[in-house]
C-alpha cells in the first residue's frame, strides 16, 4: 500500500514535464496531415506580368499587379545569394527548417535589449508564409509555419527552397523577387548590381516599405549598412569591398525609370493589343513581346520632341509658378520634401520650391534634396515674374513651386510644363517596322496617343499627295502654273466664299510646278487641283492609307484641310521613299509565351517583294527629286545643317498655326514630326512647320543616321533628263535640267504652239 501511494505521484512528477512535450507532438501528429499540399511549390506557376521589349531585348515596358521575373538558381549571382543568407538566414544550408542556434540567440538579444528586435524565421518558414500562411502573428499560425518547414524541407533540396524564396519574396515597388526588384530600383539585372546595391536589395525582405531606398532613403541606408557588415563578418567580402561599398552612393530609380528608354505610349499600344487578344490573362500569364522599336531611335525621338516642345515654349511667355507652399511656418528639408511629393514628375523638369529670391538669383529647393541656385541666362525666361508689380499667382516669391532643368552647359534654368504637345514617329519604309513612337510630351500627363489618335489638318504637308495625282494626268515638274489670286463661291468650296492667300502674302505669277513645292505656293496648289479634279484627287489619295471620307472633294484638300493621324503621314510618305510600295507599319515583331516559345510572329512584306504598288515608280522618283528641292532651296533649307544630300521631305503649316508639321525622310528612315495643342489654337503668328516641327525631325535624323552612307537615288528606267528653260520648256541653252517621264517631254522652245502649253495647262492661268 505504501509503495503505490509513492508510485503516482512520483510517476506524476515524472510525466507533468513532459506534458508539454507530449502535447506539442499529439497536435503535430494531427496537424500535420492537414498542412497544405506542396504542389504550388513543385509546380510553381505565380502570376508574371506582361513585359515589352524593344528590337535589342530591352525591357521597355511591363503591365500586370505583380512584377516578375523567374530565374533559376544557377543564374543568381553568388553575391546575391550570400547577401540574402547574410540579412535572413546564415546557417539556411546546416538547420532543418528551423534554426535552434538561432532562435535562442535572438531570445538572448531581445531579453537583453528589452524589445523584439530580433527574429527567428529562416528563409524556409519565410517560404511557408509566403505561400500558405497569413501574416497574423498567433501562436497556431507559427505553430503550422514550423511543420510547414520541415514538410518542405523533407521535400524540396536546400537550392530549390532558396530559388523559390528568391522569386516569390515582395520587395516593394511591385516588385516581387529579386530579379523584378533590381530592375526596379536600379534599372538592370542582378548581374549588373555592385555590392552595395546587392545589399541594399537584400535588406528589403526584413520590411519592404520601412526599407524601400524609394520612400525611405534614410532607413534603407542604415539597412544596407547592416547587411554590408553582416557579409563583412561572414566571410562573404573583404574589408576592401566593404569599405567601397559603404561610400557608394546611394542612388535608386523613381516612376518608370527602371526602362531602358522611354516608350510608354508605344507599351500602351502593345498593352490594348495583348488585352485585345488574351483579356485579363495577358497581365499573368508572362507574355513577352518583342517590338520593332531601336532602342536608340527611341531615345533619339524622345530627347527630341522634349527638346523641340522646350524651345518652342521658351520663345512664348512664361505663365507664372505652378502653386504656392506656404514656408512661414516650417522651411525644414522635411516640409518642403513631403509638399513636393505629390508634385506630379516630368522627367528632367524637377519641381521645386522658391527659399530665396531676388532681381539677380533664385534659390530653390528641389525634389529629392538638391538645392539649385539660378542666376544670368537661367533667369531669363521668367525674368518678368521677378517684379512686385505682377499678382501674387505670377510672381516669384518665396514658396513659389517652380519648375527647374539642368541645361546643356549643366547650368540650372527655369522651365514651365508645356501645355503645347508634340509626336513623333518613325520607320522604314522598306518594310514598314517602326523605329520609334513618342505620342506626347509626357505620358504620365497626357496618355492621349497623338500618333494614332490625333485627327488633325496637315496643312501644306498634304501637297505631295496632290502632286503625285498630277503627275499621273500628265504634269511634270517642269509644268508652267500660275501664282496669281483666285476668289471662290460657296459652291466650290463646300462652304463659305473663299479667298487662299500663301504664306507671305505675296504672288510671283507662272512658275514650274517644281517652284511651287519647293517654296509651298498655296495658289499653285489649288490651281493643279482644280486641272485635275478634286473627285479624282481624293479617290487617288487611299492609295497612300487616307480615308476617303476624311478629305471631302473640294478646292480645300489642295491646302490640307482634311484629317489625318501622324501614323497616316507615315505610311503616306514611305511610299515616296520606297518607290511606290504601300508598306503598312507595325510595331510587334513576335509574341512569346512564358516557356520562350513564339506564339505569333509578324509577317514579313518588303517593297519590291509581296507588298503592293500603289504608284509607279516614276511618279514616286519625281516626287522625291520635288521634296530633296524642299529641303535643299524652300521651306526646310535649315535642314542642310545635317550635311546631307539624300533627304526629302515637305513642312506643313495649317490655317492660323493650328498644326505645324515636317514630314521628311532618307531611303532607310521615315519619321513624321507634329506640334499643336490639343483644343486647337494658334501656336503663334511666326511659328511654322519650318520653324516647330522640323527641328524635332532633325534632331532625330541627326542622331539616326550619324553612321549611315548617303544614299543616291537612282533614276528608273522609262524616265529621261532634259535641259529646260524658264517657260518649262526643252531648250539646248536651258540652265536647269529635270526629269520626265518618257512620253511626257515637255515642247521644244521656238517649236510654234509649243510657246503656250497644251490646253489642260492653259486651263492654269
Amino acid at each position: 500500500m505504501i509503495s503505490r501511494w509513492w508510485f503516482f505521484p512520483a510517476l506524476a512528477v515524472l510525466v507533468l514535464p513532459l506534458l508539454p512535450l507530449l502535447l506539442i507532438i499529439f497536435a503535430a501528429v494531427m496537424t500535420y496531415p492537414t498542412l497544405p499540399s506542396l504542389e504550388s511549390l513543385t509546380d510553381y506557376r505565380p502570376k508574371v506580368p506582361l513585359r515589352v521589349y524593344s528590337a535589342e531585348g530591352f525591357l521597355i515596358g511591363e503591365f500586370g499587379e505583380e512584377r516578375r521575373e523567374l530565374l533559376k538558381i544557377d543564374q543568381v549571382p553568388d553575391l546575391m545569394k550570400k547577401a540574402i543568407l547574410a540579412a535572413e538566414d546564415d546557417r539556411f544550408y546546416e538547420h532543418g527548417g528551423v534554426d535552434y542556434l538561432g532562435v535562442v540567440r535572438a531570445a538572448l538579444t531581445n531579453i537583453i535589449s528589452g524589445s523584439k528586435r530580433q527574429g527567428s524565421s529562416t528563409i524556409t518558414m519565410q517560404v511557408a508564409r509566403n505561400f500558405f500562411l497569413s501574416s497574423e502573428k498567433a501562436w497556431s499560425r507559427k505553430f503550422n509555419e514550423v511543420l510547414l518547414a520541415f514538410k518542405i524541407e523533407h521535400n524540396l533540396s536546400k537550392d530549390e527552397i532558396l530559388q523559390l524564396y528568391i522569386n516569390q519574396i515582395y520587395l516593394g515597388q511591385r516588385a516581387y523577387g529579386f530579379a523584378a526588384a533590381a530592375q526596379a530600383y536600379y534599372g538592370k539585372p542582378l548581374e549588373q548590381l555592385t555590392i552595395a546595391e546587392i545589399a541594399m536589395l537584400a535588406g528589403l525582405p526584413k520590411a519592404p516599405s520601412a526599407y524601400n531606398p524609394v520612400v525611405n532613403p534614410k532607413r534603407a541606408k542604415l539597412r544596407q549598412m547592416y547587411v554590408l557588415r553582416r557579409m563583412h563578418e561572414l566571410g562573404f567580402i573583404t574589408s576592401t569591398q566593404l569599405e567601397a561599398a559603404q561610400t557608394e552612393p546611394f542612388v535608386a530609380k523613381h516612376g518608370n525609370q527602371e526602362f531602358a528608354v522611354k516608350a510608354d505610349y508605344l507599351a500602351e499600344m502593345v498593352r490594348q493589343v495583348m488585352y485585345d487578344r488574351f483579356q485579363e490573362d495577358a497581365y499573368t500569364e508572362g507574355y513577352k513581346v518583342y517590338t520593332t522599336i531601336r532602342q536608340q531611335d527611341q531615345a533619339a525621338a524622345y530627347a527630341a520632341v522634349r527638346s523641340g516642345v522646350l524651345e518652342y515654349d521658351s520663345r512664348h511667355s512664361y505663365r507664372g509658378p505652378e502653386g504656392f507652399i506656404d514656408l512661414r511656418k516650417d522651411h525644414s528639408e522635411e516640409f518642403m520634401e513631403d509638399a513636393l511629393q505629390d508634385v506630379v514628375d516630368s522627367d528632367d523638369l524637377i519641381p521645386a520650391v522658391v527659399v530665396a529670391v531676388n532681381q539677380k538669383m533664385i534659390r530653390a529647393y528641389c525634389k529629392g534634396g538638391q538645392v539649385a541656385e539660378i542666376s544670368g541666362d537661367g533667369l531669363r525666361f521668367a525674368q518678368h515674374s521677378l517684379g512686385d508689380k505682377l499678382s501674387l499667382n505670377q510672381r516669384i516669391r518665396i514658396g513659389s513651386l517652380i519648375r527647374v532643368q539642368k541645361n546643356a552647359k549643366d547650368f540650372w534654368q527655369i522651365v514651365q510644363l508645356p501645355q503645347v504637345e508634340a509626336a513623333f514617329v518613325s520607320a522604314s519604309p522598306q518594310n514598314g517596322q517602326i523605329y520609334a513612337l513618342v505620342g506626347g510630351f509626357d505620358f504620365n500627363r497626357n496618355q492621349f496617343n497623338h500618333v494614332t489618335q490625333a485627327w488633325r489638318q496637315p496643312g501644306s504637308s498634304f501637297k505631295p499627295f496632290i502632286y503625285s495625282a498630277a503627275l499621273e494626268k500628265g504634269f511634270t515638274p517642269a509644268s508652267i502654273i500660275n501664282d496669281a489670286p483666285l476668289v471662290f463661291d460657296a459652291a466650290q468650296t463646300g462652304s463659305q466664299p473663299w479667298q487662299p492667300k500663301n504664306f507671305d502674302d505675296e504672288f510671283d505669277g507662272p512658275m514650274r510646278m517644281r517652284q511651287g513645292l519647293t517654296r509651298s505656293k498655296n495658289l499653285v496648289s489649288i490651281r493643279i487641283l482644280q486641272a485635275i479634279g478634286p473627285e479624282y484627287a481624293q479617290d487617288y489619295v487611299t492609295k497612300f492609307g487616307f480615308d476617303k471620307d476624311r478629305h471631302p472633294p473640294y478646292l480645300t484638300m489642295a491646302l490640307g484641310a482634311g484629317a489625318v493621324t501622324p501614323m497616316q503621314m507615315l505610311t503616306g510618305y514611305s511610299v515616296f521613299a520606297n518607290g511606290g510600295y504601300r508598306i503598312m507599319p507595325y510595331f510587334i515583331r513576335h509574341i512569346e509565351n512564358a516557356q520562350g516559345k513564339v506564339i505569333s510572329q509578324s509577317a514579313s512584306v518588303v517593297a519590291g517583294s509581296g507588298a503592293e504598288q500603289v504608284i509607279d515608280v516614276r511618279n514616286a522618283f519625281s516626287m522625291v527629286s520635288m521634296m530633296q528641292d524642299v529641303v535643299r532651296f524652300g521651306t526646310a533649307t535649315r535642314a542642310m545643317s545635317l550635311g546631307r544630300q539624300d533627304l526629302a521631305g515637305k513642312t506643313g503649316t495649317t490655317s492660323d498655326a493650328m498644326d505645324a508639321w515636317f514630314c521628311g525622310f532618307q531611303p532607310t528612315v521615315v519619321g513624321i514630326s507634329w506640334i499643336g495643342f490639343d483644343t486647337p489654337r494658334s501656336l503663334g503668328d511666326k511659328e511654322t512647320g519650318g520653324g516647330a516641327a522640323l527641328p524635332i525631325w532633325m534632331d532625330y535624323m541627326a542622331k539616326v543616321l550619324k553612321d549611315t552612307p548617303e544614299a543616291i537615288y537612282t533614276m528608273p528606267d522609262n524616265m529621261v533628263t532634259a535641259r529646260i528653260n524658264d517657260n518649262g520648256l526643252r531648250d539646248p541653252d536651258g540652265a536647269r535640267v529635270d526629269y520626265f517621264y518618257q512620253e511626257n517631254l515637255p515642247p521644244e522652245a521656238g517649236s510654234g504652239s509649243s510657246e503656250r502649253l497644251d490646253s489642260v495647262k492653259d486651263q492654269l492661268f
